[in-house]
């Protein structure tokens, strides 16, 4: 029961008013000094941003709440483009993997239903109180709070719609439980995204002062995403045309920020310490996620972007050729645990014919060496060699795209090593990706040169070889989005939304179990167990193929 009951009480308010008839002392009157409920706080413009606050953060938490529950790095773990580095066998079977009762199923239910929409709901309908109008300073401003909430909803329900497909849409806040959800067809869940994007699109801000909040331009590069889910193409190229033409975005084709005196290249700028928001010269970046160390709210201690810790190779833990320790963790590499490993396909076979010309594959943006870091080992300096053993090869050592990388946080292990997270802002949205949406919405149209001139805007900055008309397949595109927005985009959702998860999987994922465990209902997640369990007052169905517990 303790799944959906959690989101019935969230953020309601309950007021409780005890007063006593037969005392009249003074001591007895209770006055409160102030009040913390949704009712207190949702008086003003300053109590909604509060409200908006904490939505903001619970969308952070996508990537940096719970490291245990596997979700972000699983969105790339078992696809195409990346496996589990780690050697235990249970979490490359999909069979494991992928149950009513693993953890990272449940989790992203419990964010999206317990975090997301009570949130997003609340500020929606406090907002549009009519008890409420005076405190707005303008109509923009009510509706711009609304679009802001708006679009965090429709970002959840889209996300769930590409892992779960068929999910209870919530569009209100509860004041009694509710116990008789059901679900909803991915095609409504979607069309119900579609309608709060709009409302953003039309309400939002084209820019603001406080780096990470919404603009109209994330909302219009995820209305963009959905139209293509629904099928309506000519839409998403008009979203996507909002965005690139605005004249506000650019695609960083100069060096800028932070490292400019080291060496780098314009494309492995944009992923370096304190570059990744507009107000470093980044004219890319739509929508970022905030992360600051040690500071309150900055989502520090054993949180924070997670990135580096999943995608690092472990490789603190490799010996050198006299077997004796050949490395120490150091601040520019971090500490990486090894638990997403590139698949030879991304590594490899999606850089061939431009392997010297890609600038995204240059030695700036992909590391495919490692030297001793260890003073005390006869080797330090020197490149590694070549490892045979599993756990060296698959976990401890292996290439791996240098965005991840990042200054560390704060010592979790005092004296010995780092937490492995960096308090690195995460660019979640970027004009690269709404070339690569628009590409794919002129794909499904056919028209194919547009699709090309598109794919080639990305291709010419990243000084790769140029395509053709020809060249444009769903394949393709999917390539592309590889080379530019691996560790940025969530691939499974990506795959999901194009039905291309199981076959790629097979086709490109390398590790046997993974290829031959996935079967054909692996594209959806299964519902909780919890969440049916909870659900007395309806059959919340599970998902075809998976194990149903009654």
């Amino acid at each position: 029961m303790k799944v959906l009951k959690k989101i019935l009480n969230t953020y309601s308010a309950v007021a409780l008013l005890v007063a006593s008839q037969s005392c009249s002392a003074d001591f007895l009157n209770e006055i409160p000094m102030s009040d913390y409920s949704t009712v207190g706080i949702l008086t003003s413009e300053t109590g909604f941003e509060a409200h908006m606050t904490a939505l903001h953060q619970a969308a952070r938490d996508e990537m940096a709440a719970r490291d245990g529950a596997r979700y972000f790095y699983i969105m790339s773990a078992g696809t195409d483009i990346a496996d589990f580095g780690n050697s235990a066998t249970h979490s490359t079977d999909y069979n494991n993997l992928l149950t009513p009762f693993v953890g990272q199923v449940e989790w992203v239910w419990e964010w999206a239903y317990r975090d997301m929409f009570p949130r997003a709901n609340t500020i929606i309908a406090y907002a549009d109180n009519p008890e409420l109008a005076d405190i707005w300073s303008s109509e923009q401003r009510k509706n711009a709070m609304i679009a802001e909430a708006k679009f965090f909803r429709a970002y959840t329900h889209n996300l769930l719609a590409n892992l779960y497909g068929d999910v209870p849409i919530v569009d209100t806040i509860y004041t009694s439980p509710k116990t008789d959800f059901v679900r909803n067809r991915r095609e409504d869940v979607l069309q119900f995204a579609r309608e709060d994007l709009e409302f953003a699109s039309e309400w939002l801000p084209t820019t603001v002062e406080k780096q990470g909040r919404i603009v109209k331009a994330a909302a219009d590069h995820l209305l963009t995403e959905v139209y293509i889910s629904l099928g309506e193409y000519e839409l998403a190229v008009e979203s996507a045309n909002k965005v690139i033409n605005s004249g506000l975005y650019q695609l960083t084709r100069q060096r800028f920020g932070t490292k400019l005196s080291e060496p780098g290249d314009p494309f492995s700028d944009m992923f370096r310490d304190g570059n990744q928001n507009r107000s470093s010269g980044n004219m890319e970046s739509i929508y970022v996620w905030q992360f600051e160390d040690m500071t309150l709210g900055g989502q520090g201690g054993s949180n924070g972007n997670n990135r580096l810790r999943n995608w690092g190779p472990w490789y603190e833990r490799l010996t050198d050729p006299d077997g004796r320790s050949g490395m120490v963790v150091v601040d520019s590499l971090g500490r990486g645990t090894g638990q997403v490993r590139p698949t030879p396909y991304f590594l490899y076979q999606v850089w061939e014919g431009d392997w010297d010309n890609d600038m995204r594959n240059s030695v700036h943006n992909m590391r495919r060496e490692l030297r001793y870091t260890n003073p005390a080992s006869a080797y330090f300096g020197q490149v590694v060699e070549r490892k045979t053993s599993e756990i060296d090869t698959m976990q401890n050592i292996y290439p791996y795209p240098r965005k991840i990388e990042g200054d560390v946080g704060t010592l979790t292990h005092t004296g010995t090593s780092w937490s492995g997270r960096t308090y690195q802002d995460f660019i979640v949205y970027r004009l690269a990706e709404t070339y690569l949406l628009r590409a794919e919405a002129y794909f499904r149209m056919g028209e194919l040169d547009l699709a090309a001139d598109d794919i080639n805007e990305v291709r010419d900055r990243a000084n790769a070889t140029l395509i053709g008309a020809s060249d444009v397949t769903e394949d393709f595109i999917l390539d592309e989005r590889a080379r530019e927005l691996i560790t940025e985009e969530p691939r499974r959702r990506t795959l999901v939304r194009m039905g291309r998860l199981v076959d790629r999987v097979r086709k490109y994922n390398i590790r046997a179990i993974t290829r031959n465990s996935i079967q054909d209902h692996h594209q959806w997640w299964p519902i909780p167990q919890s969440a049916i369990d909870a659900n007395i007052g309806a059959r919340l169905e599970q998902t075809l193929g998976y194990q149903v517990v009654r």
